[in-house]
């Protein structure tokens, strides 16, 4: 079932979202070669802490951490490690949700760390763009697979492959909702999208195969092939007036 969201509860939702987008610049920020992905959990749990949040991931399911750290081939899900050290030229993907006044916000992204090469700096290009061009087809009448097929045919566009296995999702009072949001499949099916529905969008784009496979960890999600792959999210509300992306601090 599809919860909508009233005006009260998606302003509710701006303000644990926000915390999101503003935690994963200070991230961001914080990125550098030799940093290791444990100390960016510590920076996260943190900051989210200091907002008197919680870290919606921390015992989810068993996931040990704050946040999720994937390295270049890993798609998602990656586990901080003191024994992880960034280096130059890594691709290191972000995934921040926090649970605040009840509501929870989600986000993520994929950045380079130091100099990266021209194909990796494309390849966060497209996958962010396919994200823009997803939420641009979150319009009221419009089906949810519109969202999905305008990814897929993006991405696809310009040679890389989405991951099919793992999708966007409805967000609200629980981290995950219904609908599923896929990113691949025909436009014009599933429900149509009305105002009050908040979805998290999340294209994930590999450079190779689509396909994907669990590492003995039972967490981290990497590439069959190894090659590289990158991610985005942004929590998304369809309010009266339109598309709204709560993740977003200034223009996005």
């Amino acid at each position: 079932m599809i919860i909508l969201k009233s005006k009260d509860e998606i302003e509710k939702m701006r303000v644990s979202n926000r915390m999101v987008a503003e935690i994963l610049q200070e991230l961001k920020a914080a990125v550098r070669p030799g940093i290791t992905t444990l100390e960016l959990d510590r920076l996260a749990e943190k900051k989210i802490r200091q907002r008197g949040a919680i870290p919606a991931f921390k015992g989810y399911r068993g996931f040990p951490a704050s946040i999720c750290t994937s390295i270049n081939e890993e798609v998602v899900h990656g586990i901080p490690s003191a024994k992880r050290k960034l280096r130059s030229g890594d691709l290191l993907s972000i995934d921040l949700g926090v649970l605040y006044d009840g509501y929870y916000g989600d986000s993520a992204i994929t950045v380079g760390v130091g100099k990266i090469d021209p194909e990796g700096e494309r390849l966060l290009r497209v996958t962010e763009e396919a994200l823009r061009v997803g939420i641009a087809q979150v319009k009221e009448g419009n089906f949810l697979s519109d969202v999905s097929h305008a990814i897929q045919q993006y991405v696809e566009e310009h040679g890389y492959n989405v991951v099919r296995v793992f999708v966007g999702h409805g967000i609200g009072t629980s981290l995950h909702e219904e609908p599923q949001v896929p990113n691949f499949g025909p436009p014009g099916r599933g429900p149509k999208l009305r105002p009050g529905m908040v979805l998290a969008i999340e294209p994930m784009v590999n450079i190779g195969s689509s396909e994907v496979e669990v590492l003995e960890d039972q967490w981290t999600v990497v590439t069959v092939d190894r090659k590289r792959s990158a991610h985005f999210e942004h929590t998304v509300a369809l309010t009266e007036n339109g598309a709204e992306i709560l993740t977003c601090l200034d223009s996005c």
